[in-house]
C-alpha cells in the first residue's frame, strides 16, 4: 500500500515519514517543492534501506503536479499548507492547493488524513472552563481570524464537504503548537502573546500552552491514518503535562535567552486589542491590526484541549513533555548561536 505525504520535507512532514517507516510502511511517496532541502529525508532512506521512499517535486497549486502526486497511492497524509506571507498567498497555498489535490483524487484514494490545527475551533464563543473536544464547532467567522487560521478553517470545510458527499474517507488531525528539534522562528508560541522587536508582549501567563511535540504529533497522525476506527473522525493532538505560558517562558529565559517581557492580564489584553482595532480602522489599515478582540478572545482566554480520543486509538506520547521542552530549548539556543544540530 503506497502512501503519499505532502509537505514531506517540512518540520512535521519528515517526522510523519519517519513514523510511517517505523510502523512498517514500505512504499512512501514524498511530495516536495523543487527547492526543498532533502537532507532529512535522505537520512531516512539510508536508515530504512528496505523501504521504497520516492520523491515527486512540484507544487499543489499546479493541477498537473497534484495529478502526478496522487497517481497510484491509496492513503494521503496532507500536510502541505501556506505558513507565512500575505493573506492571499496563504489562502492560495492552503485552500486552492487543496482544491487541486481533491480534484486529482477523483475517488481513487482510500483515505485522506488532513493535518489541521486546534486553532480552527470557534473558541471565542466557548467558556474558558469548557474543555475543547472534537465536537466543538469550527469558527463560524474565519474572516475574523488571522490569515493562517482563516485558510485552515476553509481547508477543513472543503475536505469535509467532499467527505459528506462520500468522495473520500477523511480523517482530520488537529495538532496544538508544534515544538521540538527544528522548531521554526524564535520558539515563542503566538498563544503566549506577541514578539515585537526584542521584547515579548505576554497575554495570559496562567494559560496552559497546547503544545504538541513534532514526534508525538507525527505518531498520532500515522496512527489515525492506519486505524480503521478513525474513519470519518477528527482528533485533537496535544501532549500531556503541559506548562503554563509563564512556566514555558521561565524555561525559555533560563535555557535560550533573556527577553524583556510586558505581561498583560486577559482583560487588559482585550482593551489593548480594542484600541489596536480602532486605530486600524481609523487609519484605513495603515496601522496593522496585529491584535483584535476576536482573535485575542479565540487564542488567549485559556482554553484547554481534550486529547482522549486520539488515546483511544492507541496513541501514546513518545517524547515526555519535560524532555521535549529541554530538546526544544537546546535547539533554539544552538540556533541563536548559529550552530543548530
Amino acid at each position: 500500500m503506497k502512501s503519499l505525504v505532502t509537505g514531506a520535507s517540512g518540520f512535521l512532514g519528515r517526522a510523519v515519514v519517519e513514523r510511517l517507516l517505523a510502523h512498517g510502511a514500505r512504499e512512501i511517496r514524498c511530495f516536495v517543492r523543487p527547492s526543498s532541502d532533502l537532507t532529512g529525508l535522505e537520512e531516512l532512506r539510508w536508515r530504512y534501506p528496505q523501504a521504497q521512499v520516492e520523491y515527486v517535486a512540484g507544487n499543489l497549486t499546479s493541477p498537473e503536479d497534484a495529478q502526478r502526486a496522487v497517481e497510484g497511492v491509496e492513503t494521503i497524509y496532507h500536510l502541505a499548507a501556506g505558513m507565512k506571507g500575505l493573506p492571499a498567498s496563504l489562502f492560495f497555498d492552503t485552500v486552492v492547493a487543496s482544491m487541486h489535490l481533491l480534484d486529482a483524487i477523483q475517488d481513487r484514494v482510500r483515505r485522506v488524513v488532513l493535518v489541521s490545527s486546534v486553532g480552527v475551533y470557534g473558541t471565542s464563543y466557548v467558556d474558558t472552563e469548557e474543555l475543547i473536544d472534537e465536537n466543538t464547532q469550527l469558527d463560524p467567522h474565519p474572516e475574523k481570524r488571522n490569515a493562517y487560521f482563516h485558510a485552515k478553517i476553509w481547508q477543513e470545510r472543503l475536505f469535509q464537504e467532499q467527505a459528506d458527499k462520500g468522495k473520500l474517507n477523511l480523517v482530520t488531525v488537529r495538532p496544538g503548537v508544534l515544538y521540538g528539534k527544528g522548531t521554526p522562528g524564535v520558539g515563542l508560541p503566538s498563544r503566549m502573546g506577541l514578539v515585537i522587536g526584542n521584547f515579548l508582549l505576554m497575554l495570559g501567563g496562567k494559560n496552559v500552552v497546547p503544545l504538541s511535540h513534532v514526534v508525538n504529533c507525527a505518531e498520532a497522525t500515522v496512527i489515525a491514518g492506519l486505524s480503521p476506527d478513525a474513519a470519518g473522525k477528527s482528533f485533537n493532538v496535544v501532549d500531556d503535562d503541559l506548562p503554563t505560558a509563564k512556566e514555558y517562558l521561565r524555561g525559555y529565559k533560563k535555557q535560550v535567552k533573556r527577553i524583556p517581557t510586558v505581561k498583560l492580564a486577559y482583560p487588559m489584553a482585550m482593551m489593548l486589542s480594542q484600541m489596536v482595532e480602532k486605530y486600524h480602522r481609523r487609519t484605513h489599515g495603515q496601522i496593522p491590526a496585529v491584535l483584535t478582540p476576536y482573535e485575542t478572545s479565540a487564542m488567549c482566554k485559556g482554553h484547554r484541549f481534550d486529547n482522549r480520543n486520539i488515546k483511544k486509538l492507541g496513541w501514546k506520547q513518545i517524547v515526555p513533555t519535560n524532555e521535549a521542552m529541554r530538546e526544544t530549548f537546546a535547539y533554539l539556543k544552538a540556533s541563536q548561536n548559529g550552530h543548530p544540530s
